[in-house]
């Protein structure tokens, strides 16, 4: 709902702005025709009720924008205003035709406009060149809409650059990477490790690199449009099995060696060592055998294989099924800090490389 009221907005302040540049600019430079050179009469003879009421039009059209926000946000949290970089691509796609609008048609016809005859003879009967230049001023601002896409613009592109194609943050919400990673903790995602995208299409344009057996990894699962974070298991063609929580890729078992056990719950938890050969990460389990304990399949081509590190509480590959490389969104590489909201302060103690 939040990126249709977004839209809505846009849209608005757009056609607003085209009404305020096509109708009000010509009303706004005749008034400084019949100031007499005075900054307050042009001001005071300018605009008609009607027209003044359009800025209106468009603060009450991002009020709307804003309170859908705060309702989403205080619902559900950020997760519910929808795909954040199909909501980046608008706000950068809507300031910047605006920008080159104003720039490639409208700054021309303002000039013309102030360059009439009857405009001219005015500003050359004003005595101070402060006031002149207030009037010029004047008569050249620009509309609320366009003020705002001029400013936000450079900000909002470079959002979207860093964003889009080199580094993303991200907030752990579950338990499924624990120990590695935990609830709160904010991470860095590496945008360009396994190729450049097109933001919101997803589409490849610049191959770099692909997942590595070990990698923990952000991605779509099938068939579902929310951000999951795993770690890559099994790559293109590995045969993968579970047999009691143990892990085997090609007929090859991955040593597991036990650190310590977490008997803070029921069932005890199992701290655990595993090397996936080469890569060596932490992984727990739990101390009996679970349905989930035992799993056999093969990874098919352009797919990769994905669990939870941990590996009895995690909705991953062995419940939904293998990750298409086409759902890939980076590979997760720093931990930079942990914020378990208010009115707590945020922690720095964790951060470091994920490995």
């Amino acid at each position: 709902m939040f990126v249709e009221v977004l839209l809505g907005a846009l849209t608005v302040s757009v056609v607003i702005w085209l009404i305020q540049e096509n109708a009000g600019r010509p009303i706004r430079v005749q008034a400084v025709a019949k100031s007499h050179g005075s900054l307050g009469a042009a001001i005071q003879s300018a605009m008609p009720a009607w027209f003044q009421g359009l800025s209106l039009i468009v603060v009450l059209a991002w009020l709307g924008v804003a309170a859908v926000l705060f309702l989403a946000v205080s619902r559900s949290g950020m997760g519910d205003i929808g795909d954040f970089s199909l909501i980046l691509v608008l706000l950068v796609l809507a300031a910047g035709v605006v920008v080159a609008a104003d720039k490639v048609f409208f700054n021309q016809r303002r000039v013309c406009l102030m360059g009439a005859v009857d405009v001219q003879r005015v500003l050359s009967q004003v005595k101070g060149a402060e006031d002149k230049q207030q009037l010029v001023d004047w008569a050249e601002k620009d509309f609320v809409v366009a003020e705002y896409a001029k400013s936000f613009f450079p900000v909002l592109l470079v959002v979207l650059v860093l964003r889009s194609f080199l580094f993303e943050p991200f907030k752990i919400p579950s338990a499924s990477m624990v120990p590695t990673l935990l609830v709160h903790d904010f991470i860095l995602v590496n945008k360009f490790a396994y190729g450049v995208r097109l933001p919101v299409i997803g589409t490849k344009i610049l191959p770099i690199g692909e997942p590595q057996r070990g990698d923990v990894m952000v991605f779509y699962p099938p068939n579902d449009k929310r951000y999951f974070i795993k770690r890559v298991i099994g790559l293109p063609g590995d045969h993968i099995q579970l047999k009691d929580n143990v892990l085997s890729i090609n007929g090859v078992q991955m040593r597991q060696q036990q650190l310590r056990i977490d008997d803070s719950g029921f069932p005890y938890m199992l701290i655990m060592q595993e090397n996936l050969q080469p890569k060596e990460h932490l992984m727990q389990k739990v101390s009996l055998v679970t349905p989930q304990s035992n799993y056999e399949t093969v990874v098919p081509a352009g797919s990769y294989f994905m669990m939870g590190d941990n590996r009895d509480n995690s909705s991953d590959s062995r419940f939904w099924g293998v990750v298409p490389e086409a759902n890939i969104v980076g590979k997760a590489v720093y931990v930079w800090m942990r914020w378990e909201g208010l009115p707590g302060l945020p922690s720095f103690t964790r951060n470091g490389v994920i490995e």
